[in-house]
């Protein structure tokens, strides 16, 4: 038998007030996969993130984890299953210094390797020459590799990473995709919406496109990558 997907969404129907933003969305992650969440801005990406974390329930469709119904489940309780969320915008506490801000999300691992804090400095060398600064003075390509550590100290099986490289330099985005592909070495899943698909298909098992809340393209990103046309369509590449 084969084993349940890390993270399922089944025929999601998500609004906000009367508008409908979400149509019947399937979309699952499985255990250690990458998976590269694709379409131009305003297409509900987010709200299907939010929908997997409980920010914002479905009003029909389920969600499920390890095959466990949490279906409008509190926040709190999604993130104890392991599932981490980088936001679009980063979220980081302007009161809070960089230490701190990994401190506090600490969460242990047993049985396993964990990631403590001496294993995310090591990952973002940056960060440990910052430690006693305030998060809110990190430029911002150094606030995505907190929030990222931030995300590790809770040892997640899954990581949700919304706009990975919104904003960033060429050089500090290509950073960010470096420790991307270190993380699924490591065997976390992910899934990462951003705007860059040559990048994305270079990292991701498989690319799922979204169009006005409907899935309109799904597959391995080798295979996406020809179908050249298509992807002009949807995403102007």
């Amino acid at each position: 038998m084969n084993a349940a997907p890390l993270i399922e969404a089944r025929g999601l129907q998500v609004f906000y007030g009367e508008s409908h933003i979400l149509h019947g969305v399937d979309f699952k992650v499985g255990a250690g996969e990458t998976v590269g969440l694709l379409g131009r801005n305003g297409m509900g990406k987010t709200t299907l993130l939010r929908s997997l974390l409980g920010l914002t329930p479905p009003r029909q469709g389920h969600v499920r984890i390890r095959g466990n119904d949490m279906t409008g489940a509190k926040p709190h309780l999604v993130a104890r299953q392991g599932i981490a969320f980088v936001p679009e915008g980063r979220g980081i506490f302007p009161n809070l210094s960089v230490k701190e801000h990994l401190l506090l999300a600490a969460r242990p691992a047993p049985g396993r390797t964990a990631w403590d804090l001496k294993r995310v400095l090591e990952t973002f060398p940056r960060l440990k020459h910052r430690l006693d600064l305030s998060g809110s003075l990190l430029s911002g390509g150094e606030q995505q590799m907190l929030t990222i550590g931030r995300a590790l100290m809770t040892n997640p099986d899954l990581i949700i990473l919304d706009e990975a490289t919104e904003g960033l330099s060429p050089l500090l985005a290509k950073e960010i995709w470096f420790i991307l592909r270190t993380l699924r070495q490591s065997g976390i899943a992910c899934v990462v919406v951003d705007k860059n698909f040559a990048a994305m298909s270079a990292l991701a098992d498989r690319c799922v496109v979204l169009v006005k809340g409907r899935v309109v393209l799904e597959g391995g990103a080798a295979g996406l990558k020809k179908k050249r046309a298509t992807l002009h369509r949807y995403l102007g590449v």
